[in-house]
């Protein structure tokens, strides 16, 4: 089991850049294949970036492919989001989550969840 708090988050104009993170507490974070997915008000929880156990394999959504660079540290039990070139429409809080097994897209496949960090891209 593991618990997850995002950090980083803020206002940025567009055209910015912003590094979220992740720090994981438990002894087994290298087990686990870890996502960031976003939901903006009023609309579903969406896919964001996901990177495997051993942060050789990733995959991003089509909208921030290109932008977005997902990374992680095991040695420091952290998850990293680097967001390039923001969009006004990238605003939404952005949560990390945690599973064991393969890649997924979908957030009902993951079991772990932190609370989510908000991020604001103005125009």
């Amino acid at each position: 089991q593991i618990q997850l708090v995002e950090s980083g988050g803020g206002l940025v104009q567009a055209g910015g850049s912003l590094r979220l993170s992740c720090a994981a507490s438990g002894r087994t974070f290298s087990n686990y294949t870890m996502g960031w997915f976003r939901q903006a008000p009023g609309k579903e929880r969406e896919f964001v970036a996901a990177i495997n156990w051993g942060g050789y394999s990733t995959v991003y959504a089509d909208s921030v492919k290109g932008r977005f660079t997902i990374s992680r540290d095991n040695a420091k039990n952290t998850v990293y989001l680097q967001m390039n070139s923001l969009k006004p429409e990238d605003t939404a809080l952005y949560s990390c989550a945690g599973r064991r097994g393969n890649m997924r897209s979908s957030w009902i496949d993951y079991n772990y969840w932190g609370q989510g960090t908000q991020v604001t891209v103005s125009s």
